[in-house]
């Protein structure tokens, strides 16, 4: 029986699979958008709360996708591959005018291939690292994926040399924070943070796993105390993930004996950020927080010497900080392995307290911040333009 829609008002159904909080936070802004496009669309598959409060039917919980290291994802492989599989039997019963997997990246890239397959269109969203490492995933891509959205500009290269259909459709930070927020909101950050307006303060991001901490905490807790001693009265602010990493931290400090005017602080990395003159960071999405809050940084990372042996072999990036990357050039000094010495941090870190080179970098940093501003819409209209149809009726021109 034919349906009673006009063919041009016919409702449509996505499909989506977000694997973790940082894919929830992309997918619910995207339905949101595409709804402008789709008035009547349906969204299905498998999100977060955020997803779910835009309407979304999500068949699983999104904590069930949820694994971490290399033993959790092989002791739940039963449990993914049932996911993967019913998921993928649910859409091709009923199929969507699209699918799009949102990062979760070998999930999402399977279960792209198994669909495109059987003829359902593939929008893969936030580009793997193939412009780092491992290029050779460009191949699995290129079947699996009919429509690629990044976060970056300049990861649309590889695609469009492989052949393969790519839009840059900005990085959702770029509109969470504002041009202005850095400067604007530090008063604020700092007055919630007991602080004064004068008061010179560095913040300490040191990394959001243990391994991460182990291995640059002590420099950096070494480098504070160097930095002490040349800025009068200078305070320093450590953004921990959570509990378990503050309380590390925290033993960090007791064993480097270190006299500092230090507060630890758990779960405000925006706000330790915001309140900061300069900021010390392990490298990571840290660094482009950072930078969209117009903060001086210094990059600095430290591996085990056996994974740094191989991961610096993998590695085909120049460089490691996100601003360096997206600037093309060294905007923030990057210290890695043996270069990330107490001493250089030090040394790295009292340069950024020089006025002039201060403006520079947030000159330079807003030129950024506004490249990757691109309009709001631009992963729903692209998703539109590969699905070739337009049912009307929505608002998109706001």
């Amino acid at each position: 029986m034919a349906n009673s829609y006009p063919a041009e008002k016919k409702p449509v159904t996505f499909g989506l699979v977000a694997g973790e909080a940082s894919g929830d936070n992309l997918g619910a802004p995207l339905i949101r958008e595409l709804k402008r496009y789709y008035p009547d669309a349906h969204f299905v598959g498998v999100g977060g709360p955020a997803m779910i409060a835009e309407g979304m039917d999500s068949w699983f919980d999104m904590d069930r996708l949820s694994v971490n290291g290399f033993i959790d994802p092989i002791k739940r492989l039963p449990e993914l591959l049932n996911i993967l599989l019913t998921v993928r039997s649910r859409l091709l019963k009923t199929p969507p005018i699209c699918f799009v997997g949102i990062d979760f990246n070998f999930f999402n890239l399977l279960l792209e291939g198994m669909l495109k397959r059987q003829g359902i269109r593939t929008v893969h969203y936030v580009s793997p690292t193939v412009w780092a490492w491992r290029p050779g995933r460009i191949k699995a891509i290129a079947r699996n994926v009919d429509l690629m959205l990044t976060l970056y500009p300049f990861e649309t290269d590889v695609y469009v040399e492989n052949g393969i259909d790519v839009a840059f459709v900005g990085h959702p930070k770029a509109y969470d924070i504002e041009l202005h927020d850095g400067s604007d909101k530090k008063a604020a950050a700092r007055q919630m943070l007991a602080y004064g307006d004068e008061d010179p303060i560095v913040a300490i991001l040191p990394g959001s796993r243990r391994s991460e901490v182990a291995y640059s905490g002590p420099d950096f807790l070494a480098a504070a105390g160097l930095i002490k001693n040349v800025v009068p009265g200078c305070r320093f602010l450590v953004a921990a993930a959570n509990d378990h990493l503050a309380s590390k931290i925290n033993g960090l400090l007791l064993e480097s004996g270190h006299e500092l005017d230090i507060k630890v602080v758990v779960g405000q990395s925006r706000e330790v950020l915001t309140a900061a003159d300069v900021v010390l960071v392990n490298s990571g999405t840290a660094t482009l927080e950072a930078m969209l809050l117009k903060k001086p940084m210094v990059m600095s990372y430290r591996l085990g010497s056996a994974t740094y042996a191989i991961v610096s072999r993998l590695v085909k990036t120049k460089y490691f900080a996100l601003p360096n990357i997206l600037a093309g050039h060294e905007l923030v000094p990057e210290l890695i392995q043996e270069d990330a010495t107490p001493e250089a941090l030090c040394k790295a870190v009292l340069a950024l307290f020089d006025p002039q080179t201060r403006d520079s970098l947030v000159s330079k940093f807003t030129t950024i911040h506004r490249q990757l501003r691109v309009e709001k819409h631009e992963a729903a209209k692209a998703i539109q333009i590969l699905c070739g149809e337009h049912p009307g009726g929505g608002d998109v021109s706001a």
